[in-house]
């Protein structure tokens, strides 16, 4: 090997390791390894950062905010108002759910979708009496299938067409991957929606009753006793008629910086402690109010009996502000008048106080502030609402005008008549001069992490493909599957990249996966498009894991899922993608 490509191999060896570690951002991740690769002479510094102005980065970043301008508009909004009704059987909604997610995604970002349609799924389990962990998990996986079958609906397929456009001459164009995207999705979520369900553990096909859906909603939650309190000079074993009576836990006090368990019912209670409570919003809203106790922040918000206070739950994604970080480390109080005031993690308990716990993705979080406030501390944090979307945040009247310029946009950019990113571009631009998406949150709804992990992959990836390194793991493949026809060395391509999805980043996948099936096609003397479809579909397909796409991880706190859970009905779902979709590719895209 030379140099350049020992040099590069053992870079996106610690990049890939680091992502799994999952310790540090991979933007940041990213962002370091290319500055590493440009000091050691590994990528060239005149193009250390190209990959911030390539087509593929600027799309990603389109797409996000026409996502956010079809979610103002109301143009998504009645569709998800219509679904949330009881009366289909289990099968029937997962169906009717994953079907409108897939076609959501097809044309926005999936995330978006997941996070448009989560909590309408969540209200339809709660009207029904069942969990949500027997349907969260189906409508990821649905979500994740419907981005396969446009050139816009997941950044895999952004990337791969951008380096064919760099490799081949030409670019795919926007329904290119639909006839294979299409077969793998409707198949995809057929299966979840009448087999995949079925496959989840006991514990999560067993609890649907009601009692146990709050159950999963359950918050460790902190309120302070004030001077007023009816609670002061009581014990905590003299609490129960106020506990019970606003179904809640009294799981421990802390005074300063020590803390007390549940067990100390001798302990005084005193004004300044802080009682540490478990139960759902509703009953540590009713606890406060009955034992007259305050929330951190409500004198600094200007409220002292919660007038005009609200409560929010929130999931924490990947990338939210404050995974990995603290209430307290973001300053949320002082910068944004909001106070943590509850955690929901899996049923586990924790030892901290609430303001200097490290929260993680999927986490769920209960938000205490200013009513009027919360929508816009959700967007700061970069977490998404779990309840049901209000009708008033919506501007329904703009709805089909907004639908319309997108089709056009879509239909110009299919026919080749204006470049897809110009075409985003005017569609950003119409959106923000009508006020479907004001021109002060354009920024707020742009992945930034993913941006930069583009920004960063890219150059990296360049550098690796011109060292010959892709073309040395393209031969190794080949190598290794000497005397096997074509179309074998295209399933073991899929396999691989499908298992290194699950657990790297899509993107990342993508941005190597590509290259190594251009030369892969290349050493085979074959057509190199069925190679860089299979990198697509599979690079997509993160089932496996909660950390291998963000909806698989923005449903493990609501759905109450455990880390094994996903590979129950992620790995059939898997083997029928591949067993499909290389026949499909064969068909659409022959060698």
């Amino acid at each position: 090997m030379t140099f350049d490509q020992t040099v590069l191999f053992a870079i996106f060896f610690c990049v890939f390791a680091l992502m799994l570690w999952g310790r540090w951002r991979f933007d940041l991740v990213a962002f370091a390894a290319l500055l590493i690769g440009v000091a050691a002479g590994a990528v060239p510094a005149e193009d250390a950062f190209a990959g911030f102005g390539n087509e593929a980065t600027i799309i990603v970043a389109l797409v996000l905010v026409v996502s956010r301008g079809l979610v103002n508009s109301g143009a998504v909004d009645f569709i998800t108002r219509q679904v949330s009704g009881a009366g289909r059987g289990l099968a029937g909604h997962i169906a009717m759910m994953g079907g409108i997610g897939s076609v959501l995604s097809a044309f926005m970002n999936n995330v978006a979708a997941l996070a448009l349609l989560m909590p309408v799924d969540m209200q339809a389990a709660r009207k029904a009496g069942r969990g949500p962990g027997l349907t969260l998990m189906p409508l990821a996986f649905a979500t994740i299938l419907g981005g396969m079958v446009t050139l816009i609906g997941t950044p895999p397929n952004i990337i791969i067409s951008q380096i064919r456009a760099r490799t081949l001459d030409a670019p795919f164009k926007m329904f290119d991957f639909a006839p294979v995207g299409l077969v793998c999705a409707v198949v995809g979520v057929a299966f979840v929606a009448f087999i995949g369900w079925r496959l989840l553990p006991a514990r999560v096909r067993e609890g649907g009753g009601e009692e146990s859906l709050f159950d999963l909603d359950d918050y460790i939650a902190e309120l302070v006793v004030g001077e007023d309190s009816k609670l002061v000079g009581r014990r905590l074993g003299e609490l129960g008629e106020e506990t019970e009576e606003a179904n809640v836990a009294v799981i421990g006090l802390a005074r300063g910086k020590t803390r007390f368990s549940a067990s100390n019912r001798h302990i005084e209670i005193q004004p300044g402690d802080v009682l540490i409570v478990e139960a759902g919003p509703e009953g540590i809203d009713k606890f406060r109010g009955l034992a007259k106790l305050e929330v951190a922040g409500d004198k600094r918000t200007g409220s002292t009996t919660g007038e005009g206070m609200g409560l929010a739950e929130v999931v924490v994604p990947r990338d939210s502000r404050l995974d990995g970080r603290s209430s307290l480390g973001i300053q949320l109080l002082r910068r944004q008048g909001a106070t943590l005031l509850g955690v929901s993690r899996h049923g586990q308990r924790f030892y901290e106080r609430l303001g200097r716990l490290t929260i993680r993705a999927g986490d769920i979080l209960l938000l205490y502030g200013a009513a009027d406030r919360l929508n816009d501390v959700t967007r700061w944090l970069g977490a998404l609402p779990l309840a049901a979307r209000g009708i008033g945040v919506t501007q329904h009247r703009r709805a089909a005008a907004a639908v319309v310029v997108f089709a056009i946009a879509l239909g110009v950019a299919s026919f080749g008549l204006v470049p897809l990113p110009i075409a985003l571009g005017m569609v950003v631009a119409i959106y923000v001069a009508t006020d479907i998406v004001p021109i002060r949150e354009v920024y707020d709804h742009i992945e930034w992490p993913v941006v930069v992990l583009l920004g960063s992959m890219i150059p990296l990836g360049l550098a690796l493909e011109k060292s010959g390194g892709t073309t040395l793991i393209a031969d190794g493949i080949v190598g290794l599957t000497h005397g096997l026809p074509a179309a074998a060395v295209l399933f073991v391509l899929m396999v691989v990249i499908m298992t290194l999805s699950d657990v790297l980043n899509n993107t990342a996948t993508a941005v190597i996966g590509a290259p190594i099936a251009i030369d892969i096609a290349r050493s085979l003397n074959v057509n190199p498009d069925p190679f860089l479809m299979a990198v697509a579909v599979a690079s997509s397909c993160a089932f496996l894991t909660p950390i291998g796409h963000k909806n698989n991880t923005l449903i493990l706190g609501p759905g109450g899922y455990e880390f094994a859970d996903y590979w129950r009905m992620g790995l059939p779902l898997e083997i029928l993608i591949v067993m499909t979709g290389v026949p499909a590719i064969l068909l659409f895209w022959p060698l």
